[in-house]
């Protein structure tokens, strides 16, 4: 997209004191050295990454994500003569992104043709995942739930047969029609219901057998991405809870799923979330009878890596728009960023946004190991990283915003919808008490788990006393797993110390020690740039910050 200069001589005044407008293709990649540092750790793949990046942050995917959140999505329950079609009709720009992401790779670039991860596939999956989450987040959800369901399928071979080309395919196709018809398919979940919500053995959909298949009668509380192709979700049989897969489309017809209403979300606004019904929807089995939660996991647990990662994209995202406020604007006969309480804010911004980026993809890395301990380790590292960097990201993007003053809070900026999405990966897929309480359930039953995360812990100690110090008190405090009731601040602690053990393996000193100092030793306010003593220009020069 082209524009024209805009005028700046006005009637009673002249525009100035204003930043150059953000208004041409920008790079997600190009100027971020600290994912470039993270991509090549982790073994990914940076020419993909590249492509990916240059066009996720071009104006017209921008322009499309603002129109995709401006007509947000609405339900067609009917069409004219009054016969269900239960459709939901979005803005072309969903449809953009939606090719845009899965174009290059976001649900596919993780597996191979037969469904087995690609050495740094889960990598680069997260970087795609943190690169789009800056631009439209909504429509991540049902690129994220594609790649995650794919490890689900293995569960079996014929359903596995069927789905894993259509979901695993670059090509975008929102055609109603059955998946055999489809050049591209993407897959949902729907698990909640009003009674159980995260309790999900309170469900009640019923399934009934129908020859080799079944037929699903219940209602479902949140289903996002209605126009799926299908629906991993969970049902009483005869056996106990199982797991399902729904077709959306059938041969010859609609399958028996009706739209009730659409949610009305704080944020997430591209992205259609509804209440749905099925009445004697057909659905076929994945899994034993009585494993539903066995099945399902492992498509949750892959939908746990980017709710891990997409708080980073957003932080970013954040920090990119402040940076340049502060940069571009002047007060008090100065530039923002050289006075030094706008440079200790802009400094602990960034080492929130760049650890909590360090922690997920220090998350992605074990997943792309497929060993039994990187597996287990796996399963530690991606709810530390979820709880902590959804914990923080509110926070972080709230001081952000505030360092653009009364335009933070002005809808032609990207704040107020980074803002209102910031808390949404924190209740996606478990809120905090439920991953704190996971956390604890793992450590308990795990001890593979136990003895990858401590090996992580311990590998980095007698670099900094203060680490060390931390690392002592913690398993002083906490010799044997904490008391329910304390499992908030046993998760905080145990993913500082995880997140501050990979700053330190991989980060330039000035923010591994800023953020032990801060974070883990605790030698801080408890607000945004109540800090002292950092290196604050090595820290700002990661984001490509200068001045002082």
């Amino acid at each position: 997209m082209t524009r024209t200069v805009p005028i700046s001589e006005l009637a009673t005044h002249e525009v100035e004191n204003q930043p150059e407008p953000r208004s041409g293709d920008i790079s997600l990649w190009d100027g971020d050295a600290v994912l470039h540092a993270e991509v090549a750790r982790a073994g990914a793949d940076a020419s993909a990454l590249g492509a990916a990046g240059a066009a996720f942050g071009t104006a017209q995917a921008r322009f499309d994500a603002e129109e995709a959140r401006r007509d947000p999505p609405r339900l067609v329950p009917f069409d004219r003569a009054g016969r269900r079609i239960d459709e939901v009709h979005y803005n072309p720009g969903y449809h953009a992104i939606m090719a845009l992401g899965l174009g290059h790779g976001y649900a596919a670039a993780a597996w191979d043709e037969g469904g087995n991860a690609r050495p740094g596939g889960h990598a680069t999956h997260a970087a795609l995942s943190y690169m789009l989450s800056q631009v439209e987040p909504g429509a991540c959800c049902p690129m994220t739930m594609t790649y995650a369901g794919v490890p689900a399928l293995a569960a079996d071979a014929g359903l596995a047969a069927q789905w894993r080309a259509p979901l695993l395919s670059r090509s975008y196709d929102p055609a109603v029609a059955p998946v055999a018809a489809k050049s591209g398919a993407t897959i949902g979940m729907a698990m909640t219901e009003k009674q159980g919500g995260s309790d999900v053995r309170a469900n009640t959909t019923r399934a009934v057998r129908d020859g080799d298949a079944y037929r699903l009668t219940g209602h479902k509380w949140f289903c996002s991405a209605p126009m799926s192709d299908a629906f991993l979700t969970l049902a009483q049989a005869e056996g106990g809870l199982s797991c399902f897969l729904v077709p959306r489309w059938l041969e010859g017809g609609r399958n028996r799923i009706h739209l009730q209403r659409l949610k009305d979300k704080l944020g997430n606004r591209a992205n259609a979330s509804t209440e749905i019904e099925y009445n004697g929807a057909l659905a076929f089995r994945l899994g034993d009878e009585g494993a539903g939660v066995k099945t399902i996991i492992e498509m949750v647990h892959h939908t746990r890596l980017d709710t891990a990662v997409a708080p980073a994209g957003l932080m970013r995202a954040a920090l990119s728009e402040a940076t340049w406020w502060v940069a571009g604007r002047s007060a008090f006969q100065r530039r923002l960023i050289d006075q030094p309480l706008m440079r200790a804010v802009m400094a602990d911004l960034a080492l929130e946004w760049e650890s909590a980026l360090a922690l997920a993809m220090g998350a992605a890395r074990a997943f792309d190991d497929d060993s039994e301990s990187g597996r287990a380790f796996a399963r530690i590292a991606v709810a530390l990283a979820k709880y902590l960097n959804n914990k923080r990201a509110p926070a972080m993007i709230y001081e952000a915003l505030e360092a653009l003053g009364g335009m933070g809070y002005v809808e032609e900026t990207p704040m107020p919808m980074l803002y209102r999405e910031a808390p949404l990966n924190g209740i996606w897929e478990g809120s905090g008490n439920v991953i704190c309480l996971d956390i604890l359930r793992t450590l308990a039953r795990a001890p593979l788990s136990v003895e990858t995360l401590r090996a992580q812990l311990d590998a980095v100690r007698g670099v900094d006393a203060r680490y060390d110090a931390a690392l002592a008190a913690h398993f002083d405090r906490w010799p044997a797993l904490p008391p329910e009731a304390e499992a908030r601040w046993y998760a905080e602690s145990l993913a500082h110390l995880l997140a501050a053990s990979f700053l330190i393996e991989g980060a330039p000193a000035a923010v591994a020690d800023g953020y032990v100092a801060t974070r883990v030793a605790g030698h801080r306010g408890a607000t945004i740039g109540a800090v002292a003593g950092l290196d604050f220009d090595a820290i700002l020069a990661r984001v490509g910050v200068t001045g002082g």
